[in-house]
């Protein structure tokens, strides 16, 4: 990465760096959060011409335009634009490049709320949605029709964790005029370089690491050249605005994402490979490990692991989930991840999925690592663990 003089750095350093400039916010560290709608302008060919660097809030403030430089030098492409959540940014992507009578390829691993989407609103507004097998690779370009306008990848997947072969799907969608979209949130720009595998729009629902506190609504979308013009497009008659005070708080994240990934990664791996060595576990789902089928593929586009993964347990009863779920005390139960606090929730994907068979022995659980000590954690699931064995 390179700052504008031209000086190469690191991304550890660029995530201190991007989007600050401590002159403009007359030497403070962090950018200011300006808050506002109206912004003046001197005579009224500049108001009539719109040559301002800011026209109207909703257009973008300085606030925003720091988030957004950082992240465009983050993902490397060459536009950012941000939503409230990131099932907005999800949205907000594929009404970008599709509309009525257009044909889009989604994995049939995502997630559950983009599935929601593609059936209900995408059908409404005349978008035909196919699922296919997250592991095609490609061969994906036997489904791929004239009227295909977009494939959308999500690797590793929702809750089940397969990892795509996202340079082969885009090869084949390239080689047909359609549009690739992926959900990068699990690893982050930091930890998988969408644009450079062939992504056009990579989004992330900033919501999970790059918040990092459980505390924000937020999404991001990254355009290469060819889609920026398509995103900014769609991103503006949409009227989609992020307010200054969350953008702040996703600054803030951005600055402690890479030592906060680091240290999530190495302790993920810890309790995932302790719960691999279990009687009580038939199988861990997390693509860094050794043993898992993705890791081939993982090895060669990731630079990194986060700490979310998934759990197959010995088989065993409804009862025995929840006796080994309620009694946890450093797990969370709830939906999201990526915060400091470590979470686990059961799950059955095979109900939500069509075109590619989801069928474990045993109870699926997922598990998100935080910032605790992992020996603590380990006591806490070690603990859970019996209780489930007790109660099945």
């Amino acid at each position: 990465m390179a700052r504008k003089s031209g000086r190469s750095y690191g991304p550890m350093t660029y995530l201190v760096l991007g989007g600050r400039d401590v002159v403009d916010q007359h030497g403070f560290v962090n950018p200011p959060i300006v808050r506002g709608s109206t912004v003046l302008s001197p005579t009224v060919a500049d108001l009539t011409s719109g040559s301002g660097r800011y026209t109207y809030g909703r257009r973008g403030s300085p606030t925003y335009e720091s988030l957004t430089e950082a992240l465009q030098e983050l993902e490397g492409g060459a536009h950012v634009a941000l939503t409230p959540s990131g099932l907005s940014a999800v949205t907000t992507a594929l009404l970008s490049v599709l509309g009525s009578g257009d044909h889009l390829l989604m994995v049939d691993s995502t997630y559950q709320p983009t599935r929601h989407l593609c059936d209900t609103l995408l059908r409404r507004l005349g978008i035909e949605t196919t699922y296919y097998d997250p592991l095609i690779g490609a061969q994906i370009a036997d489904l791929i029709r004239p009227e295909t306008k977009a494939v959308f990848v999500e690797s590793p997947g929702s809750l089940t964790f397969e990892i795509q072969d996202v340079p082969a799907i885009a090869g084949a969608a390239h080689a047909r005029g359609a549009a690739v979209v992926m959900d990068n949130t699990w690893a982050t720009p930091l930890l998988f370089k969408a644009h450079d595998h062939g992504v056009d729009l990579s989004l992330t629902a900033g919501t999970k690491y790059l918040g990092g506190h459980a505390d924000l609504l937020i999404g991001t979308i990254s355009a290469n050249e060819s889609y920026a013009p398509a995103l900014k497009a769609a991103h503006g008659a949409m009227g989609i605005h992020v307010g200054p005070e969350d953008i702040f708080l996703a600054l803030r994240g951005l600055r402690t994402l890479g030592v906060r990934l680091a240290h999530q990664q190495e302790a993920g791996l810890r309790v995932a490979r302790w719960l691999n060595s279990r009687p009580e576990v038939a199988r861990v789902m997390h693509p860094a490990l050794e043993t898992d089928p993705g890791h081939a593929l993982w090895k060669r586009d990731f630079e990194g692991a986060s700490s979310l993964f998934g759990v197959e347990l010995a088989p065993g009863s409804r009862a025995a989930v929840a006796a080994f779920l309620d009694g946890l005390e450093l797990f969370g139960l709830g939906y999201s991840w990526g915060g400091f606090e470590s979470l686990a929730i059961p799950y059955d994907a095979g109900r939500i999925r069509t075109a590619s068979r989801w069928a474990p022995e045993g109870p699926t659980i997922r598990i998100h690592i935080g910032l605790e000590e992992v020996e603590d954690l380990l006591a806490d699931l070690e603990a859970g663990l019996a209780r489930y064995t007790s109660t099945a």
